[in-house]
């Protein structure tokens, strides 16, 4: 799974590409985590290129969205699959995160 960064002003975008399966999801929490202490929280996960994510990256999306809440912050996910969505929706995890249709309204959201 390869880890696009962007920046847009002061929020950084990752996107993800790929399934988000065991061997993944550390290589995930990792870089969110180290995102989430170098942007204080300004960041935004681009999950337009995930096509599915198995139990432990499903996991993985819920412990660094309990994260960012321990700060008072939401984990903001954009461009979500149907697929995604259904997961999150079936799991009743969808709740834990903030939804956007795109990039750009999910950066503009820090304002």
């Amino acid at each position: 799974m390869q880890i696009e960064e962007t920046k847009h002003g002061a929020v950084t975008v990752l996107r993800p590409r790929g399934i988000i399966g065991a061997d993944e999801a550390p290589v995930l929490r990792e870089r969110a985590t180290e995102t989430f202490r170098k942007t204080l929280g300004r960041f935004v996960i681009d999950a337009s290129d995930i096509p599915f994510v198995d139990s432990i990256g499903l996991e993985t999306l819920v412990e660094v969205a309990n994260e960012l809440a321990a700060s008072g912050l939401a984990l903001k996910l954009c461009g979500e699959t149907e697929t995604l969505r259904e997961i999150l929706d079936l799991t009743d995890h969808a709740k834990a995160f903030e939804h956007f249709e795109e990039v750009g309204v999910a950066v503009r959201s820090f304002l």
